[in-house]
């Protein structure tokens, strides 16, 4: 019977992520002060969109470059009028492109826009492969704080139609773009509540890559001719100094988070194209990254002396840090179709991811609130000790800080372990 009993509990061990109703919107009780939810109910809309004659990349063949529509599904989180009740779910695609999945968080599907105020829009771009709710932790908290966040699809990047490396690679700054210009026009999809002039990107991996040339780092002078790279030359149109890399710079982007940026260690910057970086950028990324090498994103970081950057390291994470949604329970079981466990690409081996995505949503918000909205009461979660552990706690019997005190801003005292922040002012 013992010998029963301890089977039966390890079949509902493992039996047990099968329970869960894969939330996205998860805040653990020791978050930090600003992961938790906004003060609006937040809406959820599916728009698609085409961007027409755009380059073919993938069947682009000798000298010939065919044009096609280039199609766009879109995830949009806004604020919606008091009256929304909290509550939705999401239909996807796991990892292997093929098993569908539901996900729950707290957006009201096609829920009423709040009405009479103007939203800050930030877009999301997920990495390779990847989909439009990998980060939807972040959309969904962004919104209730007053945002418009727009999460993308990227044709030929997705589980579900990964295609040629060389179509991410030239088409992600384009794509981000795009999307910025529909959602901020006056007639766009939820024109009526954005505010055009002030835009933020979060980007993960691929779309870190995209965000930071659509940022102004150009890319180096071999980058078109590496043997992954899109045929003809294509990427020399994003070639740090050229009229094609500036005309795709947008004045408009005030702010940009940077998750796990790849490219660093491939040799698709150069110190010159990164000084090109003009707008404020919070980079986030694991110690232990072996995909986008950590020592490749500082060297990004530290290269970057055209503006004011942070740099926020969780320590022991890998390429996942903070970006992902908690893994989809259906991930925790083997396909036919893939070599690994689907788990591996949302989950760290060492770090909780609700978490690591609580952590991610404190910091975007201090970060977008202080650069898109004016907040300067967000400095102080920004302006840190670099090793948190270095952080004092000194706090008075009622709970105030004392001059003593140097704990990081919005963490409970002992709370901010396994991190580093570090800052640098525009030109250093």
């Amino acid at each position: 019977m013992a010998k029963l009993s301890t089977l039966a509990t390890a079949a509902a061990l493992v039996a047990g992520p099968a329970l869960c109703e894969n939330h996205i919107d998860l805040i653990r009780p020791d978050a930090p002060q600003l992961a938790q939810p906004g003060r609006y109910p937040v809406g959820v809309k599916t728009l698609e969109l085409v961007n027409p004659d755009q380059i073919d990349i993938i069947h682009v063949t000798g000298k010939t470059e065919p044009l096609y529509d280039r199609p766009f599904t879109l995830e949009v989180w806004y604020p919606a009028t008091q009256a929304t009740q909290a509550g939705g779910t999401y239909r996807t695609l796991l990892r292997d492109g093929a098993t569908e999945i539901t996900l729950s968080g707290r957006a009201h599907r096609d829920a009423e826009p709040a009405d009479g105020e103007t939203f800050p829009l930030i877009v999301i771009s997920h990495g390779y492969p990847g989909n439009r709710l990998l980060l939807s932790h972040l959309g969904e908290n962004l919104a209730s704080k007053g945002y418009v966040a727009v999460s993308i699809d990227h044709a030929d990047s997705t589980y579900a139609d990964q295609g040629s490396f060389a179509s991410t690679l030239f088409n992600r700054p384009f794509d981000q773009r795009f999307v910025i210009d529909s959602m901020a026009a006056p007639d766009g999809p939820l024109g009526s509540i954005v505010n055009p002039d002030r835009i933020g990107v979060i980007g993960y991996s691929m779309g870190a890559y995209g965000a930071l040339v659509l940022g102004g780092a150009g890319l180096s002078k071999a980058a078109p001719d590496f043997s992954w790279a899109p045929p003809n030359r294509l990427l020399a149109r994003l070639e740090s100094g050229s009229e094609s890399h500036e005309a795709l710079f947008d004045p408009r982007v005030k702010a940009m988070v940077v998750i796990g940026p790849w490219g660093g260690h491939a040799g698709l910057w150069e110190p010159r194209g990164l000084a090109g970086l003009r707008v404020p950028t919070l980079f986030m990324a694991g110690s232990s990254d072996d995909v986008s090498i950590y020592a490749s994103i500082q060297g990004l970081f530290e290269s970057a002396v055209g503006t004011e950057r942070h740099l926020l390291t969780f320590h022991n994470a890998g390429h996942n840090a903070a970006a992902p949604m908690p893994a989809p329970s259906e991930s925790w079981e083997p396909v036919e179709t893939l070599d690994f466990v689907p788990f591996e690409h949302y989950a760290d081996p060492v770090w909780d991811t609700v978490r690591m995505n609580n952590i991610a949503q404190h910091f975007a918000t201090a970060f977008f609130g202080l650069h898109l909205k004016g907040a300067e009461e967000m400095v102080s979660f920004l302006d840190l000790v670099p090793n948190s552990e270095d952080g004092v706690v000194a706090l008075s019997d009622d709970g105030r800080p004392s001059e003593d005190h140097s704990y990081w801003e919005g963490f409970a005292p002992h709370s901010a372990k396994g991190l580093s922040f570090v800052s640098r002012a525009r030109g250093e």
